[in-house]
């Protein structure tokens, strides 16, 4: 696709067939992704790549000790509850997939919702974004992360893949750790699930929408 084209077609994707993705496709995403600046050329990043029954150990593993009411393990700051506009956001696009789903009002429904993200809902593949330990305390790391991730999404669109970055699939980072080999000097700060899109699955035709560019940018200077 054409840059722009790619950029605005993109959406997260929550429903997934359960066709194998090929890992020589994953490997073309790959190679794409690393191409993403990092500060100094540092290049912070490792992608753990997994599928079949790792990936099922870790749905299973995540799912059971969140609905046991375990309290969450991720290895990165949590920001609390969302307050202000930011909680407004996410209020907006939960009601777009909650009426898409036609699960707004139903309770039981929208706890299966939640269920699916504990799951990366149902994904075949699931990449693990991790940064080196030596870099946790430098916040560049994880802007550099966002790069990569950003990247990821954008290589796998442009062949046909979906994906969403999905924080609640890595909910306990011990069962990830364990289950995805990662090794004790990575930190684990995302997950990206992976697929082929669900066809008739209605939450992926959901478009979030976007505040309009002079809301975001200043312009000193100019004219």
């Amino acid at each position: 696709m054409e840059f722009e084209e790619l950029v605005k077609q993109r959406r997260s994707i929550r429903g997934y067939k359960q066709t194998p993705v090929p890992k020589e496709v994953i490997l073309e995403i790959v190679e794409l992704a690393i191409a993403a600046p990092s500060s100094m050329n540092t290049q912070p990043w490792h992608l753990h790549v997994v599928t079949g029954e790792p990936l099922d150990r870790i749905r299973q593993g995540n799912t059971e000790l969140m609905m046991a009411g375990a309290k969450p393990q991720r290895e990165i700051a949590a920001h609390g509850a969302y307050e202000g506009v930011h909680r407004e956001r996410q209020v907006e696009i939960a009601y777009q997939l909650f009426d898409a789903m036609g699960i707004r009002d139903d309770k039981i429904m929208r706890k299966d919702w939640m269920m699916r993200g504990f799951r990366q809902f149902d994904a075949p593949v699931s990449i693990v974004v991790t940064y080196d330990r030596a870099l946790d305390m430098a916040t560049i790391g994880h802007f550099d992360l966002g790069a990569i991730t950003y990247g990821l999404c954008l290589a796998a669109w442009d062949r046909g893949l979906g994906t969403v970055i999905n924080g609640q699939g890595i909910m306990q980072s011990g069962v990830v750790r364990e289950h995805a080999n990662i090794p004790e000097d990575e930190v684990i700060m995302t997950c990206v699930a992976m697929g082929y899109p669900a066809d008739e699955f209605a939450a992926n035709d959901v478009r979030s929408t976007r505040v309009p560019p002079t809301e975001v940018a200043t312009f000193i200077g100019f004219d």
